[in-house]
């Protein structure tokens, strides 16, 4: 399979089937879950035992307006969530900021840019970790003067 196929499986645009002869059928006999699937591509939720440890994070790749409900359901379940702003219209991405801001005003929880498009809503209960340089960190461990 070559790197644009591959590629092409990864991106869901065209079937993966040349990787069913790497398998034995002996091989896939474990228990499958229906639960670990999502259906939609652009909504990605962990595992019922990071759920469990209060451990989750969602990511979310809207492409319209519409799309901001998964957004405001996981915020509302107390999920941080990580929203993709990149595959829309900037109308569109404006709109889905406005709502973004509004849920995390109104459940006390914060908005931060992470990069251009990309930002981290996070509930009241999580805190957000700043990965500071050490040389910038008041401990003085890498400090020089």
């Amino acid at each position: 399979m070559g790197s644009v196929r591959k590629a092409s499986a990864w991106l869901g645009l065209v079937d993966d089937n040349d990787d069913e002869r790497y398998y034995d059928d002996d091989y896939s006999e474990g228990a499958q879950s229906a639960d670990a699937w999502v259906t939609d591509p652009r909504v990605k939720v962990a595992t019922d035992t990071a759920e469990d440890k209060g451990r989750r994070i969602g990511t979310v790749t809207p492409d319209s307006f519409r799309d901001a409900r998964a957004i405001g359901e996981m915020f509302r379940d107390g999920v941080p969530v990580i929203m993709n702003l990149t595959a829309m219209e900037a109308t569109d991405a404006k709109r889905v900021v406005d709502f973004a801001a509004g849920l995390t005003f109104g459940l006390r929880g914060t908005i931060e840019r992470v990069a251009t498009r990309v930002f981290l809503l996070t509930p009241a209960h999580t805190e957000v970790v700043s990965g500071e340089p050490a040389r910038r960190r008041e401990d003085g461990f890498f400090n020089q003067s």
